[in-house]
């Protein structure tokens, strides 16, 4: 197998990012459902439930943040529900890309490179939303709470990984 170009790297990554964030969301949405909740998948993935931003969740705030921050405008409540959808994806599709970059420059592309990737997504979100504000630091959350995160991550890096690999084959 030849290696990849930049370019071809960083498309088969996108489109692992967008199949990995798929599948953590999947996963979330499983969990979701086991614990009593009622929405369906779509109303579930497209935040229909937030309306402020004092109901958003982390990416909501992060693309808001940037958006404001960017072009010194406010954003409005209604907006949040849109901004935490486009924040999650795109941070899920732009790691898939820097994944793609990395794997793409090896001879072989492995699915089992996929817990690391994920396991370093995760972690460099306890890294970058406590200094924000964001989150707690690490340290607050117990053992349950960082279990479930980290299971989700591990989810969408294998997903990923898997994807990329795939289609690297194909090539």
């Amino acid at each position: 197998m030849t290696r990849t170009t930049p370019l071809g790297a960083v498309v088969r990554g996108l489109v692992a990012g967008a199949v990995g964030t798929l599948a953590m969301d999947a996963l979330l949405y499983w969990r979701y459902k086991r614990g009593g909740g009622k929405d369906g998948f779509f109303d579930w993935e497209f935040s229909s439930t937030v309306h402020t931003w004092d109901e958003a969740p982390a990416p909501a705030q992060v693309g808001r943040r940037l958006y404001e921050g960017l072009f010194q405008r406010k954003l409005p409540d209604s907006q949040a529900a849109l901004v935490n959808n486009i924040t999650h994806w795109g941070y899920g599709i732009l790691n898939g890309a820097a994944y793609g970059v990395l794997a793409g420059s090896l001879p072989k592309p492995r699915a089992a490179y996929g817990p690391p990737f994920g396991a370093g997504v995760w972690l460099t979100g306890y890294a970058v939303l406590p200094p924000a504000g964001l989150y707690k630091p690490i340290y607050e959350y117990d053992r349950v709470t960082l279990a479930k995160d980290l299971g989700a991550h591990l989810v969408y890096g294998s997903a990923t990984a898997a994807t990329f690999a795939v289609l690297q084959k194909r090539d």
